[in-house]
């Protein structure tokens, strides 16, 4: 009963902290399917090339999306003909990066850290879409492609729509299709990262973590199934620091933690399958160990400060707003999961 508690217990924190980024998340890829163009979709992130990674890097950087928020966007991007090599790009380089975890790093790790993380998460991006691009065998016929019927009202003939309608539809689509579509996985994947949270309690991280190569795979085995935002991973990573921990390391946990977890795997091998997951993984895992022992080499070398500022602990959200969020995202998923049983019942 205790260890079913503190899984319970664990797996409610983790959504109490995800909720609230992934009904923002949602509501992005609502807008995405509503207000751009499939075709302009596939036309820059369609195909299987370096420049469609790079796009998809660029496009996802600035966006204010977690590692969770990110999931249904990329979805989305998908559905409306986006490749693999192009959402496993937009998928590492969104939630590592954006406006308010550039100015949150600044602001407790520097310019010189902020600028080797911005860059090193595009890069990391390109590395993972160049992967699939090898590897992954684009499906033949992308469902949405070559869609001709309206997105909001199922039309065929060529019309328009008011403002007020394109916002029915864009929260329809949403918070109807496509939550029914990931809201099980997501669930899983909560529930998977509770067990690892409680299995593994941040006690580990402290006690076990060593120096150079060996910490950074640590910490890449500890942050990758965690979920864990890019802004609130920063004090973490500070605080790891100011008690001795390589710059490196700090930044293989930086890089990892919110770039992946148990969601996004589940997530990634539903929607792309195993082998997409596994270039995923070992994408990031290389990219993050290479270029935190680069960052290294480069702090030891040019840089000594950033480590003299105090470490202040804070919340990034006030506690209402997840248990809100945790509550809102729950009732949307038994929702559309009747209407989902609703629906095979009358064989539709």
């Amino acid at each position: 009963m205790d260890f079913i508690a503190g899984i319970i217990k664990e797996s409610y924190f983790l959504l109490k902290e995800m909720s609230p980024y992934l009904l923002f998340g949602f509501l992005v890829a609502g807008v995405l399917h509503v207000f751009i163009n499939t075709e302009t979709v596939g036309r820059h992130l369609g195909k299987s090339s370096f420049f469609s990674v790079v796009k998809a890097a660029l496009f996802g950087m600035p966006l204010p999306l977690c590692s969770c928020g990110v999931l249904p966007a990329a979805v989305s991007l998908r559905k409306q003909g986006a490749s693999k090599g192009a959402i496993l790009s937009f998928l590492i380089s969104t939630p590592t990066t954006g406006v308010d975890s550039i100015f949150a790093t600044y602001s407790l790790m520097g310019g010189f850290f902020t600028a080797f993380r911005v860059i090193a998460s595009l890069g990391a991006g390109i590395f993972s879409g160049v992967l699939a691009n090898l590897f992954l065998k684009e499906d033949p016929v992308k469902p949405q492609e070559k869609e001709e019927k309206c997105k909001i009202c199922d039309k065929d003939d060529e019309h328009d729509h008011a403002f007020n309608s394109k916002i029915k539809g864009m929260f329809s689509y949403a918070f109807g299709e496509l939550l029914s579509d990931v809201g099980s996985w997501l669930i899983l994947g909560v529930v998977i990262g509770g067990v690892i949270a409680y299995l593994m309690p941040e006690e580990f991280i402290h006690t076990y973590l060593g120096s150079g190569w060996k910490a950074m795979v640590v910490m890449f085995i500890v942050g990758a199934p965690m979920y864990v935002c890019a802004t609130g991973s920063i004090p973490i990573a500070v605080a790891l620091m100011m008690k001795g921990m390589n710059p490196g390391a700090a930044f293989v946990f930086l890089l990892a933690g919110p770039a992946t977890n148990a969601v996004g795997m589940t997530i990634v091998s539903k929607q792309m399958g195993k082998k997409a997951l596994f270039i995923y993984l070992i994408s990031i895992a290389i990219s993050s160990i290479v270029l935190g022992l680069l960052l290294d080499v480069i702090w030891n070398t040019f840089n000594k400060d950033g480590l003299n500022r105090i470490m202040e602990h804070y919340n990034i959200m006030p506690d209402w707003v997840g248990v809100t969020g945790s509550v809102v995202l729950l009732l949307l998923i038994g929702y559309t999961m009747v209407q989902k049983v609703i629906s095979r019942s009358r064989g539709e």
